[in-house]
Protein backbone atom coordinates (compact mmCIF):
# COMPACT_ATOMS: atom_id res chain seq x y z
CA UNK A 1 0.00 0.00 0.00
CA UNK A 2 1.50 3.24 -1.52
CA UNK A 3 0.61 6.49 0.12
CA UNK A 4 -0.33 8.40 -3.44
CA UNK A 5 -2.62 11.26 -4.52
CA UNK A 6 -5.42 9.55 -5.27
CA UNK A 7 -5.45 7.95 -1.49
CA UNK A 8 -4.43 11.15 0.65
CA UNK A 9 -7.60 12.90 0.39
CA UNK A 10 -9.25 9.14 1.84
CA UNK A 11 -6.48 9.65 5.17
CA UNK A 12 -8.29 12.71 6.01
CA UNK A 13 -11.89 11.53 5.15
CA UNK A 14 -11.14 8.43 6.96
CA UNK A 15 -9.52 10.60 10.11
CA UNK A 16 -12.72 12.42 10.18
CA UNK A 17 -14.84 9.73 10.47
CA UNK A 18 -13.18 8.07 13.16
CA UNK A 19 -13.60 10.81 15.22
CA UNK A 20 -17.10 11.07 14.54
CA UNK A 21 -17.71 7.78 15.41
CA UNK A 22 -15.22 7.92 18.72
CA UNK A 23 -16.39 11.92 19.54
CA UNK A 24 -12.70 12.57 19.61
CA UNK A 25 -10.93 15.28 17.75
CA UNK A 26 -9.66 14.34 14.07
CA UNK A 27 -6.23 16.20 15.06
CA UNK A 28 -5.52 12.79 17.42
CA UNK A 29 -6.64 10.54 14.46
CA UNK A 30 -4.30 12.15 12.30
CA UNK A 31 -1.27 12.51 14.72
CA UNK A 32 -1.89 8.43 15.27
CA UNK A 33 -2.13 8.14 11.37
CA UNK A 34 1.65 9.62 11.27
CA UNK A 35 3.08 8.12 14.08
CA UNK A 36 2.13 4.52 12.95
CA UNK A 37 3.62 5.96 9.58
CA UNK A 38 6.89 6.95 11.50
CA UNK A 39 6.84 3.41 12.52
CA UNK A 40 5.99 1.78 9.34
CA UNK A 41 8.83 3.50 7.46
CA UNK A 42 11.51 2.91 9.98
CA UNK A 43 10.90 -0.53 9.61
CA UNK A 44 11.71 -0.18 6.09
CA UNK A 45 14.72 2.16 6.22
CA UNK A 46 16.06 1.21 9.91
CA UNK A 47 14.80 1.56 13.64
CA UNK A 48 17.74 3.58 14.60
CA UNK A 49 16.58 5.87 12.01
CA UNK A 50 14.58 9.43 12.94
CA UNK A 51 11.54 9.40 10.84
CA UNK A 52 9.02 11.53 11.67
CA UNK A 53 5.68 12.19 8.98
CA UNK A 54 3.64 15.10 8.84
CA UNK A 55 0.18 15.07 7.00
CA UNK A 56 -1.13 18.31 4.98
CA UNK A 57 -4.61 18.62 7.08
CA UNK A 58 -6.16 20.06 4.09
CA UNK A 59 -4.36 18.04 1.37
CA UNK A 60 -3.92 14.63 2.95
CA UNK A 61 -0.53 14.59 1.93
CA UNK A 62 2.23 12.65 3.72
CA UNK A 63 5.41 13.87 4.11
CA UNK A 64 8.22 11.75 5.26
CA UNK A 65 11.18 13.45 6.89
CA UNK A 66 14.90 12.15 8.40
CA UNK A 67 15.88 13.82 11.30
CA UNK A 68 19.85 14.25 12.61
CA UNK A 69 20.99 16.11 14.99
CA UNK A 70 24.32 17.90 16.05
CA UNK A 71 26.31 16.51 19.44
CA UNK A 72 29.48 16.87 19.90
CA UNK A 73 32.42 14.78 18.62
CA UNK A 74 32.82 12.49 22.11
CA UNK A 75 28.73 12.09 22.53
CA UNK A 76 28.57 10.32 18.88
CA UNK A 77 26.92 7.23 19.55
CA UNK A 78 23.84 6.38 16.64
CA UNK A 79 25.45 7.49 13.49
CA UNK A 80 22.26 7.17 11.63
CA UNK A 81 20.20 9.65 13.62
CA UNK A 82 23.02 12.42 15.24
CA UNK A 83 25.97 13.79 13.36
CA UNK A 84 29.09 15.73 14.28
CA UNK A 85 29.58 19.64 14.23
CA UNK A 86 32.29 18.75 11.39
CA UNK A 87 30.04 16.26 9.40
CA UNK A 88 27.18 18.85 9.80
CA UNK A 89 28.89 21.46 7.57
CA UNK A 90 28.45 19.48 4.92
CA UNK A 91 24.69 20.32 4.78
CA UNK A 92 24.82 23.33 7.19
CA UNK A 93 25.67 27.15 7.61
CA UNK A 94 27.93 27.75 10.84
CA UNK A 95 26.12 24.35 12.40
CA UNK A 96 26.12 24.22 16.41
CA UNK A 97 25.24 21.56 18.71
CA UNK A 98 21.32 21.01 19.14
CA UNK A 99 20.41 22.10 15.35
CA UNK A 100 19.00 19.52 13.45
CA UNK A 101 19.57 18.15 9.89
CA UNK A 102 16.47 17.53 8.03
CA UNK A 103 16.06 16.20 4.56
CA UNK A 104 12.59 14.63 3.20
CA UNK A 105 12.83 11.16 2.24
CA UNK A 106 10.66 8.81 -0.51
CA UNK A 107 7.64 7.79 0.72
CA UNK A 108 7.28 3.94 1.20
CA UNK A 109 5.61 1.36 0.24
CA UNK A 110 3.78 -0.37 2.50
CA UNK A 111 3.20 -4.02 2.84
CA UNK A 112 0.91 -6.31 4.29
CA UNK A 113 2.37 -6.59 7.97
CA UNK A 114 3.67 -3.08 8.16
CA UNK A 115 0.05 -2.01 6.82
CA UNK A 116 -1.47 -4.46 9.55
CA UNK A 117 1.26 -2.98 11.96
CA UNK A 118 0.20 0.79 10.96
CA UNK A 119 -3.34 0.05 11.69
CA UNK A 120 -3.10 -1.19 15.33
CA UNK A 121 -0.82 1.74 15.99
CA UNK A 122 -3.97 3.83 14.30
CA UNK A 123 -6.38 2.27 16.79
CA UNK A 124 -4.50 1.87 19.92
CA UNK A 125 -4.01 5.74 19.56
CA UNK A 126 -7.52 6.18 18.95
CA UNK A 127 -8.67 3.85 21.67
CA UNK A 128 -6.43 5.94 24.31
CA UNK A 129 -7.69 9.11 22.97
CA UNK A 130 -11.55 7.94 23.68
CA UNK A 131 -10.32 6.68 27.17
CA UNK A 132 -9.03 9.90 27.92
CA UNK A 133 -11.95 11.77 26.88
CA UNK A 134 -13.90 9.46 28.73
CA UNK A 135 -12.23 10.29 31.92
CA UNK A 136 -12.16 14.38 31.54
CA UNK A 137 -16.00 13.87 30.65
CA UNK A 138 -16.79 11.82 34.43
CA UNK A 139 -14.36 12.90 36.38
CA UNK A 140 -16.06 15.90 37.39
CA UNK A 141 -19.28 14.60 37.34
CA UNK A 142 -18.07 12.28 40.65
CA UNK A 143 -20.58 12.79 43.74
CA UNK A 144 -23.45 13.64 41.22
CA UNK A 145 -26.70 11.12 40.01
CA UNK A 146 -26.43 9.50 36.71
CA UNK A 147 -29.13 7.54 34.73
CA UNK A 148 -28.40 4.13 32.67
CA UNK A 149 -29.66 1.41 31.24
CA UNK A 150 -28.72 -2.31 32.42
CA UNK A 151 -26.71 -3.83 29.64
CA UNK A 152 -25.99 -6.98 31.67
CA UNK A 153 -24.87 -8.51 35.08
CA UNK A 154 -21.54 -10.48 35.69
CA UNK A 155 -21.13 -12.27 39.04
CA UNK A 156 -23.68 -10.12 40.83
CA UNK A 157 -21.54 -6.46 39.78
CA UNK A 158 -24.56 -4.84 37.06
CA UNK A 159 -22.59 -3.12 34.03
CA UNK A 160 -24.81 0.07 32.96
CA UNK A 161 -24.40 2.13 30.07
CA UNK A 162 -24.02 5.94 31.00
CA UNK A 163 -24.12 7.35 27.13
CA UNK A 164 -20.43 7.64 26.64
CA UNK A 165 -18.84 4.74 28.22
CA UNK A 166 -19.95 1.93 30.81
CA UNK A 167 -20.18 2.13 34.40
CA UNK A 168 -20.31 -0.43 37.32
CA UNK A 169 -22.27 -0.73 40.22
CA UNK A 170 -20.95 -3.87 42.49
CA UNK A 171 -23.07 -6.14 44.18
CA UNK A 172 -21.91 -4.30 47.67
CA UNK A 173 -23.36 -0.89 46.55
CA UNK A 174 -26.82 -2.29 45.35
CA UNK A 175 -29.50 -2.20 47.83
CA UNK A 176 -30.83 -4.85 49.23
CA UNK A 177 -31.33 -7.85 47.10
CA UNK A 178 -32.30 -5.63 44.34
CA UNK A 179 -31.73 -7.43 40.59
CA UNK A 180 -31.94 -5.98 37.07
CA UNK A 181 -33.07 -6.87 33.98
CA UNK A 182 -30.75 -6.14 30.68
CA UNK A 183 -32.63 -2.85 29.22
CA UNK A 184 -34.10 -1.39 32.82
CA UNK A 185 -33.11 1.91 33.78
CA UNK A 186 -31.37 2.47 36.20
CA UNK A 187 -30.45 5.83 38.75
CA UNK A 188 -27.03 5.73 40.97
CA UNK A 189 -24.30 7.73 42.27
CA UNK A 190 -21.51 8.24 40.88
CA UNK A 191 -19.18 7.20 43.82
CA UNK A 192 -15.45 7.67 42.19
CA UNK A 193 -13.97 7.87 38.51
CA UNK A 194 -10.51 6.20 38.30
CA UNK A 195 -8.03 6.22 35.76
CA UNK A 196 -6.76 2.92 34.80
CA UNK A 197 -4.83 0.65 32.35
CA UNK A 198 -7.71 -0.75 30.80
CA UNK A 199 -9.32 2.41 30.67
CA UNK A 200 -11.30 4.86 33.26
CA UNK A 201 -13.45 2.95 35.36
CA UNK A 202 -16.94 4.67 36.74
CA UNK A 203 -17.95 2.95 40.17
CA UNK A 204 -21.70 3.90 41.04
CA UNK A 205 -23.77 3.38 44.60
CA UNK A 206 -26.54 3.12 45.47
CA UNK A 207 -26.23 2.65 49.11
CA UNK A 208 -23.58 5.28 49.87
CA UNK A 209 -25.21 8.10 51.93
CA UNK A 210 -24.48 10.69 49.62
CA UNK A 211 -27.09 8.98 47.16
CA UNK A 212 -29.69 10.18 49.73
CA UNK A 213 -28.77 13.35 50.02
CA UNK A 214 -28.25 14.39 45.98
CA UNK A 215 -32.18 12.36 46.08
CA UNK A 216 -32.81 15.27 48.31
CA UNK A 217 -31.44 18.12 46.79
CA UNK A 218 -33.21 17.17 43.25
CA UNK A 219 -36.52 16.86 45.14
CA UNK A 220 -36.32 19.86 47.63
CA UNK A 221 -36.00 23.29 46.10
CA UNK A 222 -34.83 24.87 49.44
CA UNK A 223 -31.67 22.58 49.38
CA UNK A 224 -30.81 23.01 45.57
CA UNK A 225 -30.96 26.94 46.58
CA UNK A 226 -29.10 26.52 49.37
CA UNK A 227 -32.02 27.64 51.79
CA UNK A 228 -31.46 24.11 53.41
CA UNK A 229 -28.32 22.39 54.61
CA UNK A 230 -28.18 18.59 54.42
CA UNK A 231 -25.04 18.55 57.37
CA UNK A 232 -25.54 14.40 57.97
CA UNK A 233 -26.52 11.34 56.41
CA UNK A 234 -26.56 8.06 57.90
CA UNK A 235 -28.08 4.62 56.18
CA UNK A 236 -28.93 0.98 56.78
CA UNK A 237 -29.32 0.79 53.11
CA UNK A 238 -32.53 -0.65 52.01
CA UNK A 239 -33.99 -0.72 55.81
CA UNK A 240 -33.72 2.67 57.48
CA UNK A 241 -31.64 6.17 57.28
CA UNK A 242 -31.51 9.80 59.36
CA UNK A 243 -30.99 13.05 57.96
CA UNK A 244 -29.94 16.13 59.38
CA UNK A 245 -31.50 19.17 57.88
CA UNK A 246 -31.07 23.00 59.10
CA UNK A 247 -32.27 26.06 57.61
CA UNK A 248 -30.87 29.67 57.04
CA UNK A 249 -34.22 31.32 56.67
CA UNK A 250 -36.33 31.27 60.29
CA UNK A 251 -39.57 31.13 58.27
CA UNK A 252 -38.82 27.83 56.58
CA UNK A 253 -38.82 24.78 58.56
CA UNK A 254 -36.14 22.41 57.47
CA UNK A 255 -37.82 19.00 58.32
CA UNK A 256 -41.52 20.17 56.47
CA UNK A 257 -39.97 21.23 53.80
CA UNK A 258 -37.96 17.83 53.41
CA UNK A 259 -41.42 15.93 53.95
CA UNK A 260 -43.23 18.02 51.52
CA UNK A 261 -46.98 18.33 51.02
CA UNK A 262 -48.57 14.84 52.45
CA UNK A 263 -44.95 13.59 52.48
CA UNK A 264 -44.68 14.01 48.44
CA UNK A 265 -41.28 14.85 48.46
CA UNK A 266 -39.72 12.26 50.98
CA UNK A 267 -42.08 9.71 49.46
CA UNK A 268 -40.28 10.52 46.23
CA UNK A 269 -36.98 9.57 47.47
CA UNK A 270 -38.30 6.52 49.80
CA UNK A 271 -39.92 4.89 46.30
CA UNK A 272 -36.49 5.17 44.79
CA UNK A 273 -34.52 3.51 47.65
CA UNK A 274 -36.74 0.50 47.80
CA UNK A 275 -39.09 1.64 50.63
CA UNK A 276 -36.17 2.73 52.89
CA UNK A 277 -37.65 4.31 56.11
CA UNK A 278 -36.28 8.19 56.43
CA UNK A 279 -36.07 9.48 59.83
CA UNK A 280 -35.71 13.64 58.80
CA UNK A 281 -34.16 15.28 61.88
CA UNK A 282 -33.84 18.81 62.81
CA UNK A 283 -29.74 19.66 63.39
CA UNK A 284 -28.26 21.44 66.53
CA UNK A 285 -24.70 23.15 67.35
CA UNK A 286 -25.43 21.83 70.66
CA UNK A 287 -24.26 17.85 70.97
CA UNK A 288 -26.62 16.64 73.59
CA UNK A 289 -29.90 18.39 72.03
CA UNK A 290 -28.63 17.00 68.38
CA UNK A 291 -28.11 13.31 69.96
CA UNK A 292 -31.85 13.65 71.74
CA UNK A 293 -33.37 14.35 68.33
CA UNK A 294 -31.24 11.81 66.71
CA UNK A 295 -32.74 9.27 68.80
CA UNK A 296 -36.65 10.06 68.38
CA UNK A 297 -38.98 8.86 68.29
CA UNK A 298 -37.34 7.37 71.70
CA UNK A 299 -37.34 9.86 74.82
CA UNK A 300 -34.26 10.39 76.13
CA UNK A 301 -33.80 11.63 79.91
CA UNK A 302 -30.81 12.29 80.37
CA UNK A 303 -27.22 13.33 78.60
CA UNK A 304 -24.00 13.25 79.75
CA UNK A 305 -21.28 14.19 76.97
CA UNK A 306 -17.63 13.53 77.39
CA UNK A 307 -15.91 15.67 74.17
CA UNK A 308 -12.77 14.38 74.85
CA UNK A 309 -13.31 11.05 74.43
CA UNK A 310 -15.99 11.80 71.89
CA UNK A 311 -18.36 9.77 73.85
CA UNK A 312 -21.83 10.48 75.26
CA UNK A 313 -24.28 8.73 78.07
CA UNK A 314 -27.80 8.32 77.30
CA UNK A 315 -30.29 7.78 80.02
CA UNK A 316 -33.73 6.57 78.70
CA UNK A 317 -36.91 5.50 80.92
CA UNK A 318 -36.84 1.47 80.97
CA UNK A 319 -39.66 1.59 78.55
CA UNK A 320 -38.13 3.81 75.98
CA UNK A 321 -34.62 1.23 75.82
CA UNK A 322 -35.71 -1.42 73.28
CA UNK A 323 -37.34 2.07 70.67
CA UNK A 324 -34.05 3.47 71.38
CA UNK A 325 -31.45 0.99 70.47
CA UNK A 326 -34.22 -0.63 68.17
CA UNK A 327 -33.88 -3.56 66.13
CA UNK A 328 -30.65 -5.19 65.95
CA UNK A 329 -29.13 -1.93 67.26
CA UNK A 330 -30.10 -0.22 64.34
CA UNK A 331 -31.67 3.25 65.62
CA UNK A 332 -28.76 4.15 68.45
CA UNK A 333 -26.10 3.19 65.61
CA UNK A 334 -27.56 5.34 62.92
CA UNK A 335 -27.46 8.32 65.50
CA UNK A 336 -24.04 7.63 66.13
CA UNK A 337 -23.02 7.62 62.46
CA UNK A 338 -25.20 10.82 62.52
CA UNK A 339 -23.65 12.46 65.65
CA UNK A 340 -20.17 10.74 64.95
CA UNK A 341 -19.83 10.05 68.96
CA UNK A 342 -19.85 6.57 70.47
CA UNK A 343 -23.14 5.74 72.46
CA UNK A 344 -23.53 4.41 75.70
CA UNK A 345 -27.31 3.82 76.29
CA UNK A 346 -28.73 2.50 79.94
CA UNK A 347 -32.46 2.50 81.42
CA UNK A 348 -32.61 5.04 84.64
CA UNK A 349 -32.67 2.18 87.18
CA UNK A 350 -29.17 1.17 85.51
CA UNK A 351 -27.86 4.81 86.21
CA UNK A 352 -29.47 4.81 89.97
CA UNK A 353 -27.43 2.33 90.91
CA UNK A 354 -24.14 3.06 89.05
CA UNK A 355 -24.45 6.58 90.56
CA UNK A 356 -25.77 4.51 94.16
CA UNK A 357 -22.16 2.46 93.84
CA UNK A 358 -19.95 5.65 93.42
CA UNK A 359 -21.27 7.10 96.09
CA UNK A 360 -20.93 3.77 98.34
CA UNK A 361 -17.09 3.58 96.67
CA UNK A 362 -16.56 7.39 97.63
CA UNK A 363 -17.69 7.08 101.10
CA UNK A 364 -15.62 4.21 102.09
CA UNK A 365 -13.02 6.10 100.87
CA UNK A 366 -13.40 8.97 102.76
CA UNK A 367 -14.37 6.74 105.90
CA UNK A 368 -11.14 4.97 105.45
CA UNK A 369 -8.21 7.51 104.77
CA UNK A 370 -9.85 10.06 106.87
CA UNK A 371 -11.04 8.18 109.84
CA UNK A 372 -14.64 9.57 109.56
CA UNK A 373 -17.52 8.09 110.30
CA UNK A 374 -20.13 6.64 107.92
CA UNK A 375 -22.51 10.41 107.91
CA UNK A 376 -19.65 12.58 107.79
CA UNK A 377 -18.03 10.79 104.62
CA UNK A 378 -21.79 10.50 103.30
CA UNK A 379 -21.49 14.71 103.82
CA UNK A 380 -18.54 15.07 102.30
CA UNK A 381 -19.66 13.14 99.14
CA UNK A 382 -23.06 14.75 98.65
CA UNK A 383 -21.17 18.36 98.67
CA UNK A 384 -19.26 17.15 95.54
CA UNK A 385 -16.07 15.64 96.96
CA UNK A 386 -14.58 12.62 94.53
CA UNK A 387 -10.81 12.18 95.67
CA UNK A 388 -8.24 13.34 98.67
CA UNK A 389 -6.72 15.96 96.56
CA UNK A 390 -10.01 18.04 96.52
CA UNK A 391 -10.40 17.68 100.32
CA UNK A 392 -6.55 18.43 100.62
CA UNK A 393 -5.83 21.88 98.06
CA UNK A 394 -9.71 23.00 98.18
CA UNK A 395 -10.36 26.64 99.35
CA UNK A 396 -11.40 26.70 103.33
CA UNK A 397 -14.39 28.20 102.40
CA UNK A 398 -15.59 24.69 100.38
CA UNK A 399 -15.69 22.89 103.46
CA UNK A 400 -17.07 25.23 105.80
CA UNK A 401 -21.13 25.24 103.83
CA UNK A 402 -21.44 21.45 104.80
CA UNK A 403 -23.17 21.42 107.86
CA UNK A 404 -21.59 20.95 111.22
CA UNK A 405 -18.32 22.01 110.00
CA UNK A 406 -16.23 24.67 111.53
CA UNK A 407 -13.08 26.18 110.81
CA UNK A 408 -11.06 23.76 113.25
CA UNK A 409 -13.15 20.81 111.49
CA UNK A 410 -11.96 21.84 108.33
CA UNK A 411 -8.28 22.42 109.04
CA UNK A 412 -8.13 19.37 110.70
CA UNK A 413 -9.90 17.43 107.47
CA UNK A 414 -7.16 19.08 105.06
CA UNK A 415 -4.39 18.03 107.70
CA UNK A 416 -5.38 13.98 107.32
CA UNK A 417 -5.91 14.07 103.69
CA UNK A 418 -2.58 15.66 103.42
CA UNK A 419 -0.49 13.25 105.54
CA UNK A 420 -2.24 10.63 103.76
CA UNK A 421 -1.62 11.70 100.20
CA UNK A 422 2.07 12.91 101.78
CA UNK A 423 2.46 8.95 102.34
CA UNK A 424 1.08 7.42 99.41
CA UNK A 425 3.35 9.30 97.77
CA UNK A 426 6.33 8.74 99.43
CA UNK A 427 5.20 4.98 98.93
CA UNK A 428 4.69 5.03 95.79
CA UNK A 429 8.50 7.22 94.86
CA UNK A 430 9.86 4.09 96.97
CA UNK A 431 7.97 1.15 94.46
CA UNK A 432 9.05 3.68 91.33
CA UNK A 433 12.81 3.56 92.44
CA UNK A 434 12.42 -0.37 93.23
CA UNK A 435 10.86 -0.54 89.64
CA UNK A 436 13.92 1.00 87.75
CA UNK A 437 12.94 4.60 87.27
CA UNK A 438 15.40 6.91 87.55
CA UNK A 439 15.85 10.36 88.68
CA UNK A 440 15.81 12.25 85.54
CA UNK A 441 12.24 10.94 84.93
CA UNK A 442 11.25 11.17 89.03
CA UNK A 443 12.75 14.98 89.25
CA UNK A 444 10.71 15.87 86.26
CA UNK A 445 7.82 18.56 86.79
CA UNK A 446 4.57 17.67 86.40
CA UNK A 447 4.21 13.74 87.10
CA UNK A 448 3.56 12.55 90.58
CA UNK A 449 4.96 9.42 91.93
CA UNK A 450 1.79 7.71 91.42
CA UNK A 451 2.28 8.54 87.60
CA UNK A 452 6.20 7.55 87.92
CA UNK A 453 5.13 3.87 89.21
CA UNK A 454 2.67 4.08 86.00
CA UNK A 455 5.42 4.61 84.04
CA UNK A 456 7.81 2.39 85.46
CA UNK A 457 5.48 -0.36 84.88
CA UNK A 458 5.00 0.10 81.58
CA UNK A 459 8.96 0.20 80.69
CA UNK A 460 9.31 3.77 80.77
CA UNK A 461 12.13 4.34 83.53
CA UNK A 462 14.53 7.43 82.59
CA UNK A 463 13.40 10.83 80.68
CA UNK A 464 14.70 9.38 77.52
CA UNK A 465 12.10 6.70 77.34
CA UNK A 466 9.51 9.03 78.37
CA UNK A 467 10.65 11.87 75.57
CA UNK A 468 9.98 9.24 72.89
CA UNK A 469 6.42 8.18 74.10
CA UNK A 470 3.50 9.48 71.80
CA UNK A 471 1.05 11.62 73.27
CA UNK A 472 -2.20 9.04 72.82
CA UNK A 473 0.35 6.94 74.42
CA UNK A 474 -0.08 8.81 77.78
CA UNK A 475 -3.26 10.11 77.40
CA UNK A 476 -5.25 7.57 75.24
CA UNK A 477 -6.91 8.13 72.45
CA UNK A 478 -9.53 6.54 69.83
CA UNK A 479 -8.81 4.79 66.52
CA UNK A 480 -10.93 4.41 63.72
CA UNK A 481 -10.28 0.00 62.62
CA UNK A 482 -12.66 -0.81 59.49
CA UNK A 483 -15.19 1.45 60.62
CA UNK A 484 -15.15 0.47 63.76
CA UNK A 485 -13.60 3.17 66.81
CA UNK A 486 -11.55 1.50 68.94
CA UNK A 487 -10.05 2.53 72.56
CA UNK A 488 -6.03 2.72 72.63
CA UNK A 489 -5.58 3.04 76.54
CA UNK A 490 -3.20 5.37 77.65
CA UNK A 491 -0.34 5.17 80.54
CA UNK A 492 -1.57 8.38 82.53
CA UNK A 493 -5.00 8.30 81.32
CA UNK A 494 -6.21 6.66 84.94
CA UNK A 495 -4.76 10.25 86.19
CA UNK A 496 -7.26 12.33 83.68
CA UNK A 497 -4.10 13.63 81.74
CA UNK A 498 -5.21 15.33 78.52
CA UNK A 499 -4.18 14.87 75.14
CA UNK A 500 -3.16 18.73 75.03
CA UNK A 501 -1.20 17.86 78.80
CA UNK A 502 0.54 15.03 77.30
CA UNK A 503 1.86 16.76 74.55
CA UNK A 504 3.41 19.64 76.41
CA UNK A 505 4.92 17.57 78.84
CA UNK A 506 6.47 15.17 76.02
CA UNK A 507 7.72 18.51 74.16
CA UNK A 508 9.24 19.66 77.69
CA UNK A 509 10.99 15.88 77.87
CA UNK A 510 12.58 16.85 74.57
CA UNK A 511 13.49 19.89 75.25
CA UNK A 512 15.26 19.25 78.07
CA UNK A 513 17.38 16.60 75.97
CA UNK A 514 18.07 18.78 73.33
CA UNK A 515 16.04 17.03 70.76
CA UNK A 516 14.30 20.10 69.71
CA UNK A 517 15.42 23.62 69.62
CA UNK A 518 12.76 26.21 71.64
CA UNK A 519 13.40 28.66 68.79
CA UNK A 520 11.70 26.20 66.11
CA UNK A 521 8.97 25.72 68.98
CA UNK A 522 8.36 29.66 69.20
CA UNK A 523 8.30 30.16 65.39
CA UNK A 524 5.76 27.18 64.74
CA UNK A 525 3.61 28.72 67.60
CA UNK A 526 3.65 31.82 66.12
CA UNK A 527 2.86 30.41 62.43
CA UNK A 528 -0.18 28.81 63.78
CA UNK A 529 -1.40 31.98 66.04
CA UNK A 530 -1.18 33.55 62.06
CA UNK A 531 -2.56 30.74 60.19
CA UNK A 532 -5.50 31.30 63.27
CA UNK A 533 -5.99 35.17 63.17
CA UNK A 534 -5.93 34.70 59.43
CA UNK A 535 -8.98 32.40 59.29
CA UNK A 536 -10.89 34.16 62.09
CA UNK A 537 -10.27 37.50 59.53
CA UNK A 538 -11.95 34.97 56.62
CA UNK A 539 -14.62 33.74 58.45
CA UNK A 540 -15.66 37.52 59.91
CA UNK A 541 -15.36 38.83 56.48
CA UNK A 542 -17.84 35.77 55.01
CA UNK A 543 -20.04 36.45 57.43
Amino acid sequence: MAITSANQLELLQTAEAVAREKMIEPSLVVEAMEESLARAAKSRYGAEMDIRVSIDRKTGKATFTRVRTVVEDDELENYQAELTVEQAKQYLDDPKVGDQYIEEIPPVDLGRIAAQSAKQVILQKVREAERDRQFEEFKDRAGTIINGVVKREEYGNVIVDVGRGEAILRRNEKIGRESYRNGDRIRAYIKDVRREARGPQIFLSRTAPDFMAELFKMEVPEIYDGIIEIKAVARDPGSRAKIAVISYDNSIDPVGACVGMRGSRVQAVVNELQGEKIDIIPWNEDQPTFLVNALQPAEVSKVVLDEEAERIEVVVPEDQLSLAIGRRGQNVRLASQLTGLDIDIMTEAEDSERRQKEFEERTSLFMETLDLDEFFAQLLVSEGFTNLEEVAYVELDELLVIDGVDDDTAKELQARARDVLEAQSREALEKARALGAEDSLIDFEGLTPQMIVALAEDGVKTLDDFATCADWELAGGWTTVEGERVKDDGILEPFDVSLEEAQNMVMTARVMLGWVDPADLEAEAEGEAEDAAVESEEQEAGA
